[in-house]
């Protein structure tokens, strides 16, 4: 395994298909600035799922659709280590009313892989 520098974070993103890929960002960085730069950044190995605008790139973190204003040291990332979060392909974000069913729904299995399928 590759050596994480210790003022950053090694992301790993899996997409619904299960492919994978790492990449280094500084805990100041934002989801925005991730899906962006993924997006600049489109692994070849992933040609196959492009999306049209980094837009509509979002992070998925314990189940959690992050917000693109959110950075990695606000949520507590560990610097030096490797994280794993979901990216799908998503035009509009869950309505944050939506909290509390979000809440009950969070016995250990986590809904979101599922449901960023069937929208297919």
């Amino acid at each position: 395994s590759r050596t994480i520098p210790a003022d950053q974070i090694n992301l790993r993103l899996i997409l619904v298909s299960g492919k994978t890929k790492e990449f280094l960002f500084s805990p100041s960085e934002s989801a925005g600035d991730i899906a962006q730069f993924v997006f600049d950044n489109w692994p070849h190995e992933w040609a196959d799922e492009g999306v049209s605008k980094a837009e509509i790139l979002r992070l998925i973190y314990h189940g959690r659709f992050l917000h693109g204003n959110v950075t990695l040291g606000a949520l507590g990332l560990p610097t030096g280590k490797t994280c794993v979060m979901h990216l799908v392909p998503r035009e509009n974000l869950p309505e944050p009313n939506s909290q509390d069913q979000r809440q009950k729904s969070k016995g250990g299995t986590s809904s979101c892989c599922s449901a960023s399928c069937s929208i297919l």
